[in-house]
């Protein structure tokens, strides 16, 4: 296996050839301080097998915060936690490298009012904050600033460091002509837009010759009057002459969700997908080169390796998903990979100046993301007296539950009333690009499956049924149904199709091409079926009362399907009143303009959500057995609440005292 061979970087020898990319956190305090959430978090990745990690962007300034809980490097004051950090990767036969940056115009006066600044006066496209341009002296001094946070990680016990000149942030702002409208010594030709990060490099180097260095590169802005293929590899080359150890190539740029998207993809993208962008540049230097991108199993990571594009794999989100990633790639762990799904829950948390948080993982940064925790069948059952749990519904929620509950010695059973497993799965992946949700199913069906739990389909739970499996505790996870609809339908056309989303997803070849078709709620589930009738050929329009559209996507993801409906012709209508529906037409008011009249088609379909599902909770209160309710039937979600549900009800189950009565 190419992922296992060991490499070098610089005088470094790594066991292997994955390394964890730098990913925010906000694990932080709000003075960037460590804490021992994060040093928990790096220290359980190290465990789990990878071979260098790559710690979260830290600034080298005060002036430069880009996250209210981010870590820092600006002050002496940061080197012992970081230090302590270091010392908890370190334990695991895993090195770690340090990466320093400053956003320049990327910073945002909404996180502690940093000032935008970047080598000419611009505006921020994701803010609209004004950019001030920095003055020759301002541009050494950060060069300076740079040298004072390398020699403090160090000082901490890193064993490198990554200047971060990539993803849209200042170097990157400075090497791209797109933004760098200078016309001294720092723009214009190619040679002077690099100055600022050879310059930086150079004092780098000369303050710290024995420290390992890489510089994080994006390999293609993807913009029209970005720099090219040629420019980014005479970049590249002129770092190695200018004594950097090996590159880390990712693509894209932060400063907005279109080009964003290139460094954090949504689903659409293909696995490796920067492995193209990188391998011209890798074959243009004689340095080690690490590529990011789409690396969500190993056997992505296999082919960026077997292409020659890279010499070690930077793998990120999926490091979220699954801290042992590396190890269970390499079979020293026998158990599945959660993978990393896109969804972009992640980014979009750190975004909103959130801590990160990941739906396949949502023990992530707690004291429960821990091996035995998430995979309890691989360790020994707790010696205390085990019981007999009930888990009624078969969805996500519910296996995950009965999942752990079975690793920890229980004896389980699931009650499913439909004739299949799987909850809302299948209309969760029905949506063009959304066969990467899977694995939210498949990592959890398959572990149940192989510990041989008893799931019963095509069963209904009653009174009767429940006291006969005597259990001492029962999992509510009997799901959710559609919601009535919220208008009077009563006057429309017979010949107008009314369904809910959920029909339509689990049957859209009722739907001719050619039809027109109106959804009600651009929601998630509005816009993905939607797109998922587009692509039939449907012509389709979207009625959303609030201003915006798709809220609860992340942005990233929100904006590339957005732009793909745009571009089919989707019609998207927001801040639209119903205010009746007659016949084939809905009277709509669109803001305060005068209401008109529109065209239904020929079908109406609601996407305003779900209720809970609670049609069993008499009965099992009536039963007097300890029980909890899990996933949507205590309040309908998303994959992110249901699987942290299912997961911590199923630890509780060790705590929960015996309520079943005497027969």
């Amino acid at each position: 296996m190419l992922l296992q061979q060991p490499g070098r970087i610089g005088h470094l020898r790594l066991k292997n050839r994955v390394v964890m990319a730098p990913m925010g956190t906000n694990y932080s305090t709000t003075d960037g301080l460590s804490t021992h959430r994060d040093r928990a978090y790096y220290a359980e990745r190290a465990r789990g097998g990878v071979a260098m990690i790559m710690t979260e962007a830290m600034v080298v300034t005060e002036q430069a915060r880009p996250h209210t809980n981010s870590l820092c490097i600006y002050h002496d004051r940061f080197i012992p936690g970081l230090a302590s950090l270091v010392e908890g990767v370190k334990e695991h036969d895993c090195l770690v490298f340090g990466q320093i940056n400053h956003r320049g115009a990327l910073l945002r006066r909404s996180v502690l009012n940093m000032e935008p600044v970047g080598p000419s006066a611009w505006n921020n496209p994701n803010t609209g904050d004004a950019v001030r341009a920095l003055t020759v002296p301002e541009m050494h001094d950060i060069q300076k600033l740079f040298v004072s946070a390398a020699r403090r990680l160090v000082l901490a016990g890193y064993d490198g460091i990554e200047i971060h000149a990539g993803n849209g942030y200042l170097f990157q702002q400075f090497f791209t002509q797109r933004i760098n409208k200078r016309t001294d010594e720092y723009g214009g030709s190619v040679a002077n837009r690099m100055r600022m990060l050879l310059e930086t490099v150079d004092r780098v180097r000369q303050a710290l010759p024995d420290t390992a260095m890489l510089v994080r590169l994006s390999a293609s802005e993807y913009v029209q009057g970005g720099y090219s293929q040629d420019e980014i590899i005479e970049l590249a080359q002129a770092l190695e002459h200018a004594g950097i150890d090996g590159l880390d190539l990712s693509g894209g740029s932060n400063e907005s969700p279109q080009l964003s998207k290139y460094c954090i993809q949504p689903p659409s993208f293909p696995r490796g997908c920067l492995a193209p962008v990188a391998k011209p540049i890798k074959q243009a230097v004689g340095i080690p080169v690490l590529v990011a991108g789409r690396i969500v199993e190993p056997a992505d990571g296999e082919h960026v390796l077997a292409t020659g594009s890279a010499d070690f794999v930077s793998v990120g989100r999926a490091l979220y998903a699954d801290a042992y990633w590396a190890a269970k790639a390499f079979g020293e762990v026998k158990a599945p990979i959660r993978q990393c799904i896109a969804c972009n829950v992640c980014f979009e948390r750190l975004t909103l100046e959130k801590d990160v948080s990941c739906v396949q993982n949502p023990m992530i940064g707690t004291e429960f993301e821990a091996l035995e925790f998430a995979e309890p069948q691989l360790f020994a059952q707790p010696t205390t007296p085990r019981k007999r749990v009930l888990v009624l519904g078969a969805g996500v929620a519910g296996v995950e539950a009965a999942r752990i509950a079975r690793g920890r010695g229980h004896q389980v059973e699931v009650w499913e009333k439909r004739h299949r497993p799987g909850g809302q799965i299948d209309m969760a992946v029905a949506a063009p690009d959304k066969q990467e949700v899977w694995p939210v199913w498949r990592y959890r069906w398959d572990e149940l499956s192989a510990m041989g739990v008893t799931v019963r389909t095509s069963f209904t739970a009653d009174a009767a049924a429940i006291r006969s499996f005597a259990p001492d505790f029962i999992v509510m996870a009997t799901g959710s149904v559609p919601r009535d609809p919220v208008l009077d339908t009563r006057a429309l056309s017979p010949d107008i199709a009314v369904m809910h989303a959920w029909e339509a997803f689990s049957d859209p070849s009722r739907f001719k091409t050619g039809a027109l078709v109106t959804v009600i709620g651009a929601g998630m589930v509005g816009v993905e079926l939607a797109d998922l009738l587009r692509v039939r050929g449907c012509q389709v329009q979207v009625l959303e009362v609030q201003a915006v559209a798709a809220t609860g996507m992340a942005r990233n993801n929100k904006f590339e399907l957005l732009e793909r409906l745009e571009a089919d012709g989707v019609r998207l209508i927001t801040q639209c009143r119903i205010l009746s529906l007659t016949h084939a037409q809905a009277r709509i008011r669109i803001g305060q303009a005068e209401p008109v009249d529109l065209a239904l088609g020929d079908a109406l379909v609601f996407a305003t959500g779900p209720r809970a599902n609670d049609e069993l909770l008499d009965f099992v209160r009536a039963s007097g057995i300890a029980h909890a309710r899990i996933g949507d039937c205590n309040a309908p979600g998303d994959f992110l609440a249901a699987i942290r549900d299912g997961w911590m009800v199923g630890l509780g189950i060790d705590n929960q005292h015996s309520t079943r009565k005497a027969t």
